[in-house]
Parts: structure tokens; sequence; C-alpha cells
């Protein structure tokens, strides 16, 4: 008796010790936390109407498979890593937490490949010093990928350009923004004047230009 009190004891023991890992993706049926992050992220980036009530039902399946042809993922309506990071959503894992780190710098990269392709280094780093201004800004999602994907907020989004491997620049430029390199001063917007056509934009005040692009506040 007293070798299977030792021995069931061990096993709680190694239990406690290697918890089983967090869910691998979310998809309808599902509820809890991880759900309602999912629906909050969906409501801010104007996805979704529907409250967030933690249940993964209809009008959050509709809602991710819309975010997943508008960002160029796979459309099946599951929330997977992929998916997740695009939303700047961490499934709860302390191993999603170093992948999702990744993903966000290599996301930046993709952002500042697409959009600053052709632009003096400075340039590249400006663009996504831009992107990182927005993330500390209340005026925008509060993650990298967040404002990124946020619905209008960049044209290479919308053309899928955002999906092209970035070069080497382009995730050294990456780099250095995320390590506080910021040419622009604090500026959250960018843009380029000879193809701008949003009134709205020029309204902006600009602090500096760099290659074709103006930078704004």
């Amino acid at each position: 008796m007293k070798r299977w009190k030792a021995w069931f004891l061990t096993l709680i023991f190694l239990a406690a010790l290697c918890p089983l890992p967090a869910k691998a993706s979310i998809a309808w049926g599902d509820r809890g936390t991880d759900v309602t992050r999912i629906q909050q992220r969906l409501r801010q980036y104007g996805y979704m109407d529907a409250p967030a009530d933690g249940i993964f039902g209809k009008a959050t399946y509709d809602a991710v498979v819309w975010f997943q042809r508008k960002n160029g993922l796979k459309a099946d309506g599951v929330v997977g890593p992929a998916t997740a990071a695009a939303l700047g959503v961490t499934l709860n894992s302390s191993t999603e937490t170093v992948s999702y780190h990744e993903s966000e710098m290599y996301t930046l990269a993709r952002l500042v490949h697409a959009e600053a392709r052709g632009e003096p280094y400075l340039g590249k780093v400006a663009v996504a010093a831009v992107v990182l201004n927005r993330v500390r800004s209340a005026y925008f999602p509060n993650t990298i990928s967040g404002v990124i994907y946020q619905a209008g907020a960049f044209d290479c989004v919308a053309d899928g350009q955002i999906n092209l491997t970035p070069d080497s620049d382009a995730i050294r430029a990456a780099r250095d923004a995320m390590n506080g390199w910021d040419p622009t001063g604090g500026c959250i917007y960018y843009y380029n004047p000879s193809t701008a056509t949003s009134a709205w934009i020029w309204s902006r005040e600009v602090r500096l230009t760099i290659g074709a692009h103006s930078f704004a506040v």
C-alpha cells in the first residue's frame, strides 16, 4: 500500500511539473477566454459586430473567415497559430508566446518589404517605426499584427503584397526598429505624395520626407 501511495504521489507531482499543452487551435463550438480574446480582436478590427461572449458560434466563424480571406490566410474558420498571430492573440501556452513574438517580427518585416521596396534603408526602418509608434498609441491596436491587419490600414494587405517573402534588408530594418531606432521621431502616418488619393492624409502634419514617403503625425 505504501508503495502504491508513493507511486501515485509521484504521478501527481510529475503532472504538476508537466501540464497538458494548450489547445493548438480554436474552432466552432469552443468556449472560454481564448475565444473571448479572439472575438475582442475581431470586433476591434471591424470584422465582427456580435458581442464577445466567449462562445465560438456562427458569428465568430463568419468573422474569422472574413478576416482570413481579407488577409491572405487559409479561410477555414479555424484560429490556428497563423491566424492567432495575425489577430495579435496568444493562445494559452508559454511556447506559443515565443513563436508569436518571432511571428510579429517577421510580419513587420513583410510589411516593410511590401511598403518600402526600393526605398533607402533609412526609409525602411522609418516605415517599421511608424507601425511600432501606432502600437504605442491609444488610437491604434496594441500589437504589431493588430496594427498591420487593421481593416483599411495598409494597401499592401488589401492587394496581397503583405504575403511576399521579405528580403534581408526588410528583416534587418524590422529588427532595428524593434530595438528602438525611430528615424521619424514619433510619426504615426506615412504616404507617398505622388500616389496618395486620400484627401484626409494630406491634412496631417508632415515632419520629414525619406525617399518617396512623407512621414506625418
